[in-house]
């Protein structure tokens, strides 16, 4: 099974190809002109000289491009990287921005910026993060079609401004040195330090920039202060990144699609004049609606380091980083719920006058009576705080013998502490309807006989209260010995201690031991209050409607810390299917062997090791409402690595490299025992498994660099991986009295019904699959072409994966075959640039093919998806001297829409939505 619709395909990764090749030929007949041009480039650095650049000549993107393929070129293994320049250079918002640009690189976004990376069709969570030595993990919240919070091991970039690093550095192959944790890549992140610079050193920037949408003025600062002292034996370092941003996002969604019948409870009203038609193969959107989503966005991050050169052999480090991330979100929406109940209120109530399905069973047109519309307002406080320490060591105990040892902490602390939603409802619209026929993505709604502007007649119908917390924590200590042995080999050997806690809570209204109550359980607001209580809001291009004024109706009652009847302190409890921690220590120990001799008159380096990591899993949660439990699972890993190139020429490299790796399994698999959500129509039943083994594979890679002059580069890379264990969460939607469960544990104030339709999660270990792909890269600095042209440069990359995983029902049983979560088969980006150190002018564009969300879908679908996008952005710079700069930058500059679907042969809209385009007008500073 492939994620492959019936849709237009691109034609711009083809061109992006034929663009590299035409270049290259070029290049090709300059050099055979000049045979000189081809044996300037030196000779390959060893790899812990990669990062000296004080003999750089060149300055500005060009040179940053240079010391990226320095980098590339000196590592054993599978590298890409990107060097301070090109992350100040780049159009980029953030981390996930700029990593993008590397090949096998895509990334998802949430609020208009990058928020996760998958790396060469693994997920966010196969991809362990590194800042200055140490794995970190930041988290955060979002939407609910974006995931919403994260309680997983996907790093959320956006917590970061790209300003604060000076080097990124993807590690796509494994050595014993590397501490396991990724099937897809390892990511480390370095922050400045003051031996990077020459003496005293400070520099200011700033932007405004300003959304499309949001239609206001957003700020952005950076500021670095560096010196160094006692004849550069000593050094400090302070920098500090400020955004302060507003994004409007707005779109329709429908939550998913739902079968028109399905059993003796899921029916619209029988005497329906077009109940005939309404087989159960017909499907009708959950909760039509439109949305309209406000992002208040405010990220401050700094950055110290001291530096210390203790001797002509030791050197010791200090890193500090802190970042906060505040991110206040509205979310305004009106609905028709009554497609959302089964009960004798919902569809069983609702009569369908009228309708139209098209060729895929898509219910797309209806006109009926009987319609419950409701307005919903959303109001979400949050924030995330990363803070790290590290301490480093590198000490040689003689020219042969070295010492390097780290220790430090990282803590990423989410907080949502505010999150009220307000809901107020309209009974029995008479000719209700939605139209997707012009518009399968953005339909037309007409609320017949309720007009939804008008603030009278509403009754208030629920209160939800859901704040949670996310705590992440890391402390690291890790120390490496390496022996020179002879010019040809060096042994090295280490011990890796890690100590990792997750604990996450969500509280809801309640009492303790049941689930969330969220109804008001009768009128408490008089209508002439509640009118007062609501406010308008307006869709672009869809109209406008009213909704509750959440905080309006917060200091009315008193949410928010009050005494009224509805005061957060009076009723909250906790939610047991997050309140959750899992503890997991980890001792890993290895040995690896660096090689660098010649086969005959072939030049050959790498590395061969193993690494053995024992880990110690504690999963703390509820086995059901009312009894907690612990479940302690243990398991060890032997992960033997090697990694070799071979330079065929001094400009012509041969890459080979293989492994056994693993990923430990998702937090969200570990938990103890069943739990229930039951909160308006969605009610789910979800059994963890603290016992689900890791993700394993083995891997390989064989790859080709040519190395050009000035930084030029042409590589071909092949990779494979044999999963041998992957986790997969289960997900069926069935009556709740085909799960074997007793009907007891339904409490009475959920107001449910054996009868009614639950979603079953359930994660189980699967027989894994074969994941292939192909990555293509070429970047070169036109200085072969004559005057003008030869400021010139282009970067182009693709990527091509493929995989087929084994996927089970709920039972167990094999079902389909399909694509890994979260993979998509083509993705490509493409930089031309012009620098002539004086003016700079960029335009890229990224693309990344259709993926899958889940697999199998929710309602019986074979699987839920988002679209193919591709997002182009462009920046402008002019340097007036060696001091001063001005830049102008756009993001999304087409406005490219996010596209969640479900069913390959329904292609049925889940969520559409956009964010605009961005702009931002800016200025850097150096003293």
């Amino acid at each position: 099974m492939q994620v492959v619709r019936q849709r237009k395909k691109t034609p711009v990764t083809l061109l992006a190809v034929s663009i590299g090749f035409a270049l290259q030929a070029q290049a090709l007949v300059a050099m055979a002109q000049d045979p000189a041009q081809a044996t300037e480039a030196p000779a390959a650095a060893p790899a812990e000289d990669a990062q000296t650049f004080d003999t750089m000549v060149v300055t500005g993107y060009r040179a940053s491009l240079e010391r990226a393929v320095d980098i590339k070129r000196g590592e054993a293994g599978v590298v890409d990287a990107i060097v301070a320049e090109d992350i100040a250079d780049f159009p980029d918002l953030n981390l996930a921005e700029s990593l993008q640009r590397i090949p096998g690189v895509s990334i998802t976004r949430e609020g208009g910026e990058g928020r996760n990376i998958s790396v060469r069709g693994l997920g966010p969570q196969f991809t362990r993060v590194r800042i200055n030595g140490i794995e970190g993990l930041a988290t955060g919240g979002g939407t609910d079609t974006s995931g919403g919070v994260n309680r997983g091991r996907s790093f959320d970039f956006n917590t970061f401004a790209s300003d604060l690093f000076t080097q990124l550095v993807v590690r796509k192959t494994s050595a014993a040195e590397i501490e396991e944790g990724s099937l897809g890549a390892t990511v480390d992140l370095r922050t400045a330090r003051p031996f990077d610079y020459d003496g005293f050193t400070m520099a200011i920037g700033g932007q405004m920039g300003y959304g499309s949408l949001a239609k206001e003025y957003d700020p952005r600062g950076t500021f670095l202060i560096s010196n160094t002292f006692a004849d550069g034996h000593a050094g400090a370092l302070l920098s500090i990144a400020y955004t302060d941003r507003t994004v409007v996002e707005e779109g329709s969604d429908t939550v998913r699609w739902w079968t028109a019948q399905n059993t003796s409870t899921n029916f619209f009203a029988p005497d329906s004049p077009f109940q005939a038609a309404l087989d159960p193969n017909v499907y009708h959107p959950r909760i039509p609606r439109y949305n309209l989503y406000r992002h208040e966005q405010e990220r401050l991050g700094i950055t110290g380091a001291l530096q210390f050169k203790l001797g002509d052999r030791t050197e010791l480090v200090f890193d500090g980083l802190y970042a906060r991330f505040d991110a206040n979100r509205w979310q305004d929406n009106i609905n028709a719920v009554s497609f959302s109940r089964t009960n004798a209120d919902g569809k069983q109530e609702t009569r369908v006058l009228d309708g139209e399905i098209d060729s895929r069973g898509n219910l797309v047109y209806g006109v009926f009576d009987n319609v419950d519309i409701r307005s919903e307002g959303r109001y979400d406080e949050q924030n995330t705080t990363f803070t790290q320490l590290t301490a480093a060591l590198e000490h040689g105990f003689s020219d042969s013998v070295k010492l390097n040892a780290l220790v430090g902490m990282s803590s990423s602390e989410y907080d949502n502490p505010i999150q009220t939603t307000v809901i107020a409802d309209k009974f029995n619209a008479q000719g209700f309807s939605w139209d997707y026929r012009g518009n399968s993505r953005l339909p037309v709604f007409d609320y017949g006989s309720v007009d939804p502007t008008d603030t009278s007649g509403w009754t208030l119908a629920e209160i939800r209260l859901r704040p949670q917390w996310v705590e992440n924590t890391f402390d690291t200590a890790t120390m490496d010995l390496s022996w020179a042995a002879s010019p040809y080999f060096t042994l090295k050997g280490g011990v890796n201690y890690k100590n990792y806690e997750f604990k996450s809570r969500e509280w809801g209204r309640g009492t303790p031991g049941s689930g969330r109550v969220e109804t008001v359980g009768g009128i408490t607001v008089t209508p002439d209050a509640l009118a007062s209580l609501m406010r308008q809001y307006h869709i672009g291009g869809f109209g406008s409607a009213v909704v509750p004024d959440v905080v309006s109706f917060a200091q009315s009652l008193g949410i928010h810390g009050g005494t009224g009847p509805y005061a957060v302190h009076h009723y909250l409890t906790n939610t047991i299917a997050n309140d959750r921690s899992v503890q997991e220590e980890s001792l890993g120990f290895y040995v690896q062997g660096d090689f660098n001799f010649d086969i005959g008159a072939i030049p050959v380096r790498g590395n061969v090791g193993v690494r053995r990591v024992e880990t110690e899993l504690t999963s703390t949660g509820w086995i059901n409402i009312t009894t907690p439990g612990q479940v302690v699972n243990k398991y060890s890993d032997t992960l033997p690595s090697f990694n070799l190139v071979a330079e065929l020429t001094p400009d012509l490299l041969l890459r080979v490299a293989g492994a056994e790796v693993m990923t430990r399994p998702n937090l969200g698999f570990l938990g103890v025992g069943t739990t229930f959500s039951v909160a308006g129509g969605s009610r789910t039943v979800t059994t963890g498994n603290p016992n689900v083994e890791p993700f394993r594979a083995k891997t390989f890679d064989l790859g080709l660099e040519w190395y050009l002059r000035d930084g030029g580069l042409v590589s071909v890379g092949l990779f494979y991986k044999d999963i041998d264990s992957y986790i997969q969460t289960s997900r069926e939607s069935r009556p709740f009295h085909t799960s074997g469960l007793p009907a007891s544990l339904l409490l009475p104030e959920w107001n449910v019904t054996p009868d009614d339709e639950f979603v079953f999660q359930q994660p189980l270990n699967t027989p894994g699959g074969e994941l292939k792909g192909v990555e293509l890269g070429y970047q070169q600095p036109f200085t072969f072409l004559p005057g003008f042209w030869s400021d010139f440069g282009v970067q182009l990359n693709y990527t091509w994966v493929e995989s087929e995983i084994q996927y089970l029902s709920s039972s167990g049983a094999p079902t389909a075959k399909g694509p890994m979560v979260g993979l998509s088969e083509n993705a490509w980006n493409a930089t031309l640039y012009y620098d002539n150190q004086k003016f700079s002018a960029r335009i890229s564009a990224a693309y990344r093919d259709e993926y899958a969300n889940q697999i199998p879908g929710r309602e019986g679908t074979d699987l839920e998806g988002t679209a193919a996008t591709t997002t182009i952005d462009a920046s402008l710079s002019y340097n007036f001297n060696d001091n001063f700069s001005i830049s102008l930058e756009g993001l999304n500059l087409t406005d490219e829409w996010s596209d969640l679907w479900m069913d390959t042969g329904r292609d049925a809209s889940i969520a559409y939505t956009h964010t605009g385009r961005q702009y931002l007008l800016g200025f850097r500073y150096k003293f």
